[in-house]
């Protein structure tokens, strides 16, 4: 058992005061072993278990950061999780095992495959609710969402914030030399430090709430039993079990994918250089977020789409002002355009080749951004050694509305169902698999589950898009509200844009809304309690918005839904 300093707010460190045992010493639960000085006085850090002190790795006077290690205790129930080989006979072991090891034999009241938002979450709400739990992660805490995904690109994001703000400082009426340089090495350092600071902080939140977390792949043996493979063998028992494993990058067949040159989102935050100019193909969310980061940090940016717009997945109107704002920005956009194949210059440089209905055409960049999308992850847990059913064509698990699966201990939430893949889905997931498990017969709802897109300015909706509408044939009226008519926005200088309310005219309740303008990312949430509990235009008016403010777009969208906008 590990003694780990707890979280120290802002990444800061303590100094180890006297240590109170030492080795060998026996130690009961709840016992000082050391104090340490932290900004708002000391700290004492005590034993989580009753048993004996092995190892001592503090010393007096040195500084210590959260969750280092500082003590190991040989706990008094070490014993409690282990059960004897009978109950696990090795020859149901799959043949993945072969490697001589010791294999430990582990029993869990719930098994939680995957350590990304949809397990952590699940996992610590488990614990709070009482569940014994074992968390299995083959990589880090966070899952792709924290390493890879959400937040390294949101630390990007606001890299190129920076420097949007920069090249319009004189706006603001601050000088500047007008050259600027981007130090991408400073860029991607940054994006780390956030990163482990956050997994940092979720593997205190694991100590916290006494969460068995195991570091290993993991494969099923049957519907209740689960091998891990790692630094250490477990065979592991379960009652009940929540996979959470997530996507990975879509396998695209495009000749030429794999030189040098090409990226994909997971290689890109980690390119130390920033290339003078970049194709993206993909003018999804990925695909887009990327294209502004980039033409913000000041490369030239093409994006090569397939399908006839950009982020198809917001209504029409949303999806033509953001091609125009990149445009403007001097992104150049290629819808309804088929890339064919990827080749290298004399000089090393991007060749794509895409068509569209012109015939065929040429991009030449210094490097290739593929961002086609994701795709489940069922890499390596051989779900075929359980009876749970996939969805049509393989693609994800199939799960009912309480995240069940068709065999009733094996839940499953996340990307992996390929149902919305959106970190913030899964951990509410996670959530309603947990309630379902102790008894509680929840159902997951997704009439409002906002989304976000980093773009500049960002978009967010929740509720109907208007083409859902039509095709439900829902009589609905429609408010739009430009930011040019908000205040707050134009003394960021940021007033492109529009927020767009969608009313159910026989309820009068508001059922849709989409946001693309400043602080968008922001104002979903208010949109997002407003459909989830169904209040009506009027209700909104009523509300007092605070001046000067952004979300006062909301207040204006309502009014417009009845006797039209106060300031437009």
């Amino acid at each position: 058992m590990e003694v780990k300093m707890s979280l120290i707010p802002g990444g800061k460190k303590g100094k180890v005061g006297k240590i109170n045992v030492k080795l060998g010493d026996k130690v009961n639960k709840g016992d000082i072993l050391v104090q340490v000085e932290t900004g708002k006085g000391n700290r004492p850090i005590k034993a989580t278990e009753s048993g004996t002190i092995t190892n001592i790795l503090c010393e007096e006077g040195k500084e210590v950061a959260s969750n280092e290690v500082l003590f190991e205790i040989k706990s008094e129930n070490s014993k409690t999780m282990k059960e004897t080989k009978e109950s696990f006979p090795l020859s149901s072991i799959s043949s993945n095992t072969s490697n001589k090891k010791e294999i430990e034999y582990l029993k869990t009241d719930l098994l939680i495959i995957g350590a990304g938002p949809g397990g952590y979450v699940a996992a610590i709400y488990a614990a709070k609710k009482g569940i014994n739990v074992t968390l299995v992660e083959k990589e880090k805490l966070g899952g792709t969402c924290l390493n890879v995904g959400c937040i390294p690109t949101k630390a990007f994001v606001k890299s190129s914030e920076i420097c949007h703000s920069v090249k319009r400082a004189s706006t603001f009426g601050i000088k500047t030399s007008g050259e600027f340089e981007v130090d991408m090495e400073r860029v991607i350092s940054r994006k780390n430090e956030v990163k482990e600071k956050l997994i940092s902080g979720i593997s205190f939140l694991m100590d916290k709430n006494r969460i068995n977390v195991i570091s290993g792949e993991a494969s099923f043996i049957s519907n209740k039993e689960v091998f891990v493979k790692g630094n250490e063998s477990y065979n592991i028992s379960a009652k009940n079990i929540i996979i959470a494993t997530g996507s990975k990058i879509s396998d695209i067949k495009i000749p030429g994918i794999d030189l040098p040159f090409v990226l994909n989102s997971t290689k890109a935050l980690d390119c130390t250089e920033l290339p003078k100019s970049i194709t993206i193909i993909g003018g999804g969310v990925i695909g887009m977020e990327f294209a502004f980061i980039y033409r913000n940090m000041g490369v030239e940016v093409t994006v090569i789409e397939f399908m006839d717009r950009l982020l198809t997945m917001v209504d029409k109107d949303v999806s033509e002002e953001i091609k125009n704002i990149a445009e403007e920005a001097g992104i150049s956009i290629h819808t309804s355009s088929k890339v064919l194949k990827i080749q290298s210059s004399t000089n090393n440089q991007a060749i794509v080749t895409y068509e569209d209905s012109n015939g065929e055409h040429l991009v030449v960049s210094e490097k290739v951004l593929v961002a086609i999308g994701r795709q489940p992850n069922l890499d390596s847990i051989h779900i075929e050694n359980t009876e749970v059913e996939l969805n049509d064509r393989g693609r994800g698990i199939k799960v009912d509305s309480n995240m069940r699966t068709n065999v009733k201990n094996i839940y499953a939430i996340g990307d992996v169902t390929n149902i919305i893949q959106l970190a913030h889905v899964a951990s509410h997931q996670g959530i309603v698999a947990v309630d379902n498990i102790i008894g509680e017969d929840k159902e997951i709802d997704y009439s409002a589950v906002p989304n976000v897109i980093f773009t500049s300015p960002e978009i967010s909706s929740v509720g109907l898009s208007e083409d859902e509408c039509k095709n439900k044939s829902i009589d609905y009226s429609v408010s739009k509200f430009s930011f040019e008519g908000n205040g707050k926005a134009l003394t960021m200088d940021e007033p492109r844009g529009f927020i767009k309310l969608i009313k159910d005219n026989s309820t009068n309740k508001i059922i849709g809304g989409t946001i693309i303008g400043a602080d968008a990312s922001s104002l979903v949430s208010t949109l997002t309690l407003a459909i989830k509990n169904g209040l009506t235009d009027k209700e909104i008016t009523e509300t007092i918005f605070a001046h000067p403010t952004t979300a006062e777009v909301i207040h204006e969208a309502a009014f417009g839904l009845s006797i039209g906008a106060l300031h437009q």
